[in-house]
């Protein structure tokens, strides 16, 4: 397992569209392990393909230690519910950044593991506002698009002020 180099927001490859993967083979194991080792050591509790520059539908989930990461290939919404919720959201991408972005408060998944078997999940809360911002990143759209224009712009100089900084 390797820890990858993550692309940093406004990085071009945060806004292409990731491919469907069609092989479910031992790279896209390695690719999986690392992107694990990757967010683990960002730290984050999700990470997608194209956050290290690998443009395929693959997201990796851990949001807690106890229930172990969660590995999702060629994730789809097909269903949302009407309610909405309130949640704070970061990316690896952008540390040392986040807001409330408005969700859905329940979503159902279609997705392959990583033996190719198609499988569904619903979630709620937090697994909800995760499945989604993920797949947003799937589609290149990144999580500040979310955001009203005022409150990104913030967000943008706040961002590149810690980056000079550091």
């Amino acid at each position: 397992m390797t820890i990858r180099p993550i692309a940093r927001y406004p990085d071009r490859r945060l806004t292409v569209p990731a491919r469907r993967v069609t092989a479910f083979d031992d790279g896209l194991r390695e690719l999986a392990a690392d992107l694990l080792e990757t967010m683990r050591a960002a730290p984050g509790i999700g990470i997608t393909a194209p956050h290290v520059g690998v443009p395929l539908r693959l997201v990796v989930l851990e949001l807690d230690a106890k229930a172990g990461a969660q590995t999702y290939v060629n994730p789809e919404i097909t269903w949302a519910s009407p309610e909405m919720i309130m949640h704070k959201e970061g990316s690896v991408s952008m540390p040392g950044i986040n807001d409330e972005v408005q969700r859905h408060a329940r979503v159902r998944i279609e997705y392959q593991d990583l033996d190719g078997i198609a499988r569904t999940e619903e979630s709620e809360g937090l697994g909800a506002v995760c499945h989604q911002h993920e797949i947003d990143q799937l589609d290149g759209m990144f999580w500040l698009q979310r955001l009203s224009r005022l409150k990104r712009e913030r967000l943008v100089k706040k961002f590149e002020k810690m980056t000079r900084t550091s």
